[in-house]
């Protein structure tokens, strides 16, 4: 079975939690059935086809109920949160388009067939062949900075430039839960910071100076930041470019990129705050944003792709250590970096199955899940209750289909596991393979095993 002959499921309403458990349990047992998981292949990847198409159509009716009939929205994934090519085609069939923050991405975007005209580039710290690429192709531009915007000075000047070009500002309404992933701190290294002295004036000067200027970025952060939060980032940057284009008299600024961000629940089933929540959360925050004079740009990615993702390990050994149960599987920190290292910021839900896929019964009693990776501090969970997890058995870390899979940490040079995307028809489960699991080979190519030699040259 190839990528295509998983295109056909439908989209729709997100399922309700029942409804995606049930059908994680059925994947789970299908893949210890169909042998893609196992003692040769002891960590998988399993990705729910069928929610991430609702997914994708949930955020566009969200937006689609509080924006004036023929607003012009380009949802752009960010592709940081699943650089898997395969995703990126499936999410662009349901529409969306790609905000990429790299020249790799930028590539894994274009492989996925995803037009120029529908990608976003962001990046703190894009290259003068970058910006030229992006420009080269059509790809919309946000500038972080003064320095930058200088770069793209003199790139339009040498050639015609089709991109819409932005300028990212730094509302400075404060952060988060998670300092890493508040981008709209005072001192955030993200955008022009909209209040510091002579900022705002520089930003207006900026745009009445440039009319191929008009666009408008901003982004609060990610995991940890309130929508209420998020929404007051968005009126910050709305208001400026009501002022820009009062200043200019006419609509210099056609379109605001709000970002992205909305957290996830990593407790439960239950999907809160929703993107129609959020959406609504901005109507109420800024009504203008919504009345039609504004295209929008949106950036989701961890809600759009984190609950339908699901890390399967099989536990290679039960152990005990000072009394408590420990058991010692193949998905740590390598895979779950954030969660081992920030535990407190990135916990998961661990769910356990024997070893046919089915999930375990039994007394439940506190346990560890460590991972293979050599330091003791590789742990996915701490004193979780569960049932007891035997050798042979699997654990399946929850709520995984962002960044565990597009983030490998390569610790004691593990290797990259199989991912696979799922549907459930009615003979079953079909299986359809995203990326193959890291050889060997190739660890030691990249390594630079065709140069064992190199340094004895010198």
């Amino acid at each position: 079975m190839t990528s295509s002959d998983i295109t056909g499921a439908a989209g729709g309403e997100p399922y309700g939690p029942t409804e995606t458990a049930a059908r994680r349990e059925q994947a789970v047992r299908a893949a210890v059935r169909q042998g893609l998981v196992g003692p040769a292949d002891p960590v998988i990847g399993l990705l729910d086809v069928a929610d991430i198409r609702a997914s994708a159509a949930g955020l566009r009716a969200a937006f689609e109920e509080v924006t004036a009939p023929g607003t012009p929205v380009l949802h752009a994934f960010a592709v940081k949160a699943a650089s898997l090519v395969p995703v990126l085609a499936l999410l662009a069939d349901e529409g969306l388009g790609c905000e990429v923050a790299s020249p790799g991405e930028l590539a894994l975007a274009r492989a996925a067939g995803v037009p120029p005209s529908r990608i976003v580039l962001d990046s703190p710290a894009k290259s003068v062949a970058e910006l030229r690429e992006a420009l080269a192709l059509g790809v919309a531009v946000n500038a972080d900075n003064a320095e930058e915007l200088a770069r793209i000075d003199a790139l339009v000047h040498t050639a015609p430039v089709t991109s819409p070009l932005g300028l990212r500002v730094n509302p400075q309404v404060g952060g988060g839960t998670i300092e890493a992933l508040s981008t709209a701190t005072e001192t955030s290294k993200f955008g022009v910071p909209l209040r510091d002295e002579g900022a705002r004036a520089w930003l207006v000067r900026a745009f009445l100076d440039r009319p191929w200027l008009t666009r408008l970025h901003a982004h609060v952060g990610s995991q940890g930041i309130p929508p209420e939060l998020m929404a007051r980032g968005v009126r910050e940057t709305y208001e400026l470019a009501e002022e820009i284009n009062d200043a200019a008299g006419q609509r210099r600024i056609t379109a605001l990129d709000i970002g992205g961000g909305l957290s996830v629940n990593f407790a439960s089933d239950r999907e809160h705050p929703t993107h129609r929540e959020y959406a609504r959360t901005l109507r109420h925050a800024v009504p203008g944003l919504f009345d039609g004079r504004y295209g929008l740009v949106t950036e989701f990615g961890r809600s759009l792709l984190a609950r339908h993702g699901t890390v399967l390990a099989r536990v290679e050994y039960a152990k005990t250590a000072g009394s408590r149960p420990i058991a010692v599987t193949h998905a740590g920190a390598q895979l779950a970096t954030r969660t081992v290292f920030a535990p407190d910021a990135w916990p998961l839900r661990v769910a356990a199955f024997d070893a046919e896929g089915r999930p375990k019964t039994g007394p439940v009693v506190e346990q560890d899940i460590a991972g293979p990776c050599c330091f003791a501090g590789d742990l996915v969970a701490r004193g979780r209750p569960l049932p007891r997890l035997e050798s042979g058995d699997l654990a399946a870390l929850l709520d995984t289909g962002a960044y565990y899979f597009s983030n490998h940490f390569a610790y004691n040079s593990l290797p990259r596991p199989a991912v696979h995307g799922f549907v459930r028809t009615s003979r079953g489960v079909r299986f359809a393979l995203v990326r193959p699991a890291q050889t060997l080979d190739e660890i030691v190519a990249e390594s630079g095993g065709d140069r064992p030699g190199a340094l004895r040259s010198i």
